[in-house]
C-alpha cells in the first residue's frame, strides 16, 4: 500500500529552488500553477507583481485548486480579508510565509469551528539570524553615535574629541522575548560581552541571557538598560508593552530596536523621547501603521534608522521555509505536533 500524501496548494509566490525542494519530498503533492500566483519581484517577496490580477475565470481555477488541498501554503497578497478565502472545507493546515503570521490568522475574523480544524504555523526561525543582525547593527549605530558621525561628515567638520562611544562588553541590553528572534539576539549580543536580561510570561530560560524577567517588571528592567531591543509579536497582551513610562524609565540616550512588530512600542511617546533626545537613538524596522505614513516625524528625525519592513530579507528565505514546509507536512502526516503552531486565543 502507498503512503499517503499530502496535497499542499501553493497561494503565495515560489521561487525555483523552494518549489524544487516541495517537489522532492514524495509524500508531497504540490498543487501549483503559476500562472494564478505573482510573479515574485525579488527573493523573499511574499506579494509578487503589484499589476496582477486574475481574470475571473483564473478565479474560479484558484478556487478550485484551493478546494482540493489538505494544506496550503501562504495567504494570498498577504490580506487578512483573504484568510478565510484558503480554509476550505479540505484544508487541515495553513502555513504562513511570516514568522509573525499569528496577526494575519488574528485579523482575518474566522470562526471559532475554523479555528479549532485548522492547525496554523508560521514560519518562527527562519528569520532570527538576519533579524538579529540588523538590531546588532542598530544597538552599535547608537552606542558608536553613528548619526553624530554623519552630521559631521556632512559638515566636513574634523571636531575635537568628544563623548566617547558605549562599548558593547559590559553594555546592559533588555531583549523583550526569547522566541527565535529573541534567543539569536541575545547569543550574539552575550558572545560581544553584553550583559543581557531578556523577558518572558513563561519560565523561560536562556543559556546566553544573565536574566529573565517577567513583562510585569518591565519599567525596572528598563531603567537599568543601555538599549532596548524589542522581538515580540502583535498580540493584544504586547500592545504598547513599551508603553510611555517604559521609554521614560530608560537612562537618558539610551538605544531602541524594534525587530518585532511596530504594534508593541507606543510610537508616539518614541518619537517624542526621541526629539527631546531621551532615547538617543533608534533602530525601527517594524512601525504602527506599514507603509510608515509620509507625514511621520519618524522620518526626518536624524537619529532615527527607518527601514522598510524589510529587516528579516535574505536570499535563503524562500529555501529555508520550503525545508520547513516539508518538515511539518512529514509531521502532519505522522500525527506528530507541528513545528511554530499558531496560538489561536492569543495569535502568536
Amino acid at each position: 500500500m502507498s503512503e499517503p500524501r499530502l496535497k499542499l496548494a501553493i497561494a503565495t509566490p515560489l521561487p525555483a529552488d523552494a518549489e524544487a525542494v516541495l517537489r522532492a519530498e514524495p509524500r508531497i503533492e504540490l498543487l501549483h500553477e503559476p500562472s494564478l500566483i505573482p510573479a515574485q519581484r525579488f527573493p523573499s517577496d511574499h506579494y509578487g507583481e503589484a499589476d496582477f490580477k486574475r481574470t475571473p475565470e483564473q478565479e474560479a481555477a484558484f478556487d478550485a485548486l484551493l478546494a482540493r488541498a489538505d494544506a496550503v501554503y501562504g495567504i494570498p497578497d498577504e490580506d487578512p480579508a483573504q484568510v478565510a478565502r484558503v480554509c476550505t472545507t479540505s484544508v487541515r493546515w495553513v502555513a504562513t510565509t511570516a514568522a509573525g503570521g499569528g496577526s494575519l490568522i488574528g485579523a482575518g475574523g474566522l470562526d471559532d469551528s475554523t479555528l479549532e480544524r485548522i492547525a496554523f504555523t508560521s514560519s518562527a526561525g527562519v528569520h532570527a539570524r538576519p533579524l538579529a543582525e540588523f538590531a546588532l547593527l542598530g544597538v552599535l549605530a547608537g552606542f558608536q553615535r553613528v548619526p553624530e558621525l554623519k552630521a559631521q561628515q556632512a559638515a566636513r567638520v574634523w571636531p575635537d574629541r568628544g563623548d566617547f562611544p558605549r562599548g558593547l562588553a559590559g553594555a546592559r541590553i533588555l531583549v523583550l522575548g526569547l522566541g527565535h528572534i529573541g534567543r539569536e539576539v541575545s547569543r550574539l549580543l552575550s558572545a560581544l560581552g553584553a550583559h543581557v536580561t531578556g523577558t518572558s510570561r513563561h519560565a523561560t530560560s536562556d543559556p546566553h541571557a544573565h536574566a529573565v524577567v517577567h513583562p510585569d517588571r518591565l519599567e525596572e528592567a528598563a531603567a537599568n538598560a543601555d538599549a532596548l531591543i524589542v522581538t515580540l509579536p502583535a498580540t493584544v497582551l504586547t500592545r504598547h508593552l513599551v508603553s510611555r513610562a517604559v521609554i521614560a524609565a530608560l537612562p537618558a540616550g539610551a538605544t531602541v530596536v524594534n525587530v518585532g512588530r511596530g504594534t508593541v512600542i507606543d510610537e508616539a511617546a518614541l518619537t517624542e523621547a526621541l526629539e527631546s533626545r531621551h532615547v538617543g537613538f533608534a533602530a525601527l524596522d517594524v512601525f504602527e501603521t506599514e507603509p510608515l505614513p509620509s507625514k511621520s516625524r519618524l522620518w526626518e528625525l536624524p537619529n532615527v534608522l527607518v527601514s522598510p519592513h524589510a529587516a528579516t530579507m535574505n536570499r535563503d528565505e524562500d529555501r529555508l521555509i520550503a525545508e520547513l514546509l516539508v518538515f511539518n507536512a512529514r509531521r502532519l502526516l505522522d500525527g506528530e505536533p507541528l513545528k511554530n503552531r499558531i496560538d489561536t486565543h492569543e495569535f502568536y
